[in-house]
């Protein structure tokens, strides 16, 4: 999913908004929406950035780094073990990111004149986690959330918004038929649990391993050109 470094900015690490991150090139003066992505365990920011092909010029996408380093260009949003049982989280970890993403979220928008309503977050695998567990948590902070070849953690369950205060969110769940890192059980799951919510969203399924396949693109950038961000 990469795009040439030009099509990049420097990395940005201001300790107030508690996250280093990118952004896509070029970037609105004036943008009309924000989709903040953000990458699986043991990968980085750059790997995101072509979901960012073929979004609204208006946009400014945001490339957020995971504050765990496993390794030279390695990060992660927390450790996670993958047993015979399914994937072992570090919830500890798991919590701490998700409220540092919630904080970041919310300093992004006063930093660049952005709206809950003009936010979008999504992610692949621990991103799309993140992303899920941020905006399930905190619904007034994103318009909806994308959740590519993730899951949404069981844990989270005692920290999910009231239905009521869902009722505006919007969700997009893609994933891999064939994915052997997070079967795509998880994904049934997801839907039958956003249902359940009432959280109105797309489900989409994909011949696919655990990957974002160009069908996966481009489902979820139709879905996002159809969130009508509101200033």
């Amino acid at each position: 999913m990469n795009v040439a470094p030009e099509n990049l900015g420097d990395l940005q690490t201001d300790p107030h908004l508690g996250l280093s991150y990118r952004l896509v090139q070029p970037a609105p003066a004036n943008p009309h929406r924000c989709v903040i992505l953000l990458h699986g365990v043991g990968s980085n920011e750059v790997n995101m950035a072509g979901l960012a092909r073929g979004m609204d010029p208006a946009t400014l996408v945001i490339l957020a780094r995971g504050p765990l380093t496993l390794g030279p260009g390695q990060f992660a949003w927390f450790r996670v073990a993958f047993t015979a049982q399914g994937p072992s989280a570090n919830i500890e970890e798991a919590k701490r990111s998700r409220q540092t993403l919630t904080q970041f979220v919310q300093r992004v928008q006063a930093r660049y004149g952005i709206t809950p309503a003009q936010t979008v977050m999504a992610g692949f695998s621990q991103g799309g986690i993140m992303s899920a567990s941020v905006a399930l948590s905190n619904p007034e902070s994103v318009a909806g959330f994308g959740l590519l070849c993730g899951r949404i953690p069981p844990e989270l369950e005692p920290h999910l918004a009231t239905k009521e205060r869902l009722a505006k969110l919007k969700a997009f769940v893609g994933h891999g038929e064939h994915d052997k890192v997070l079967p795509v059980a998880w994904a049934h799951r997801s839907d039958a649990l956003l249902t359940q919510l009432g959280v109105a969203h797309a489900f989409h399924l994909y011949p696919t391993d655990h990957s974002i396949s160009a069908a996966m693109q481009t489902d979820f950038l139709a879905w996002l050109a159809s969130l009508n961000p509101q200033p």
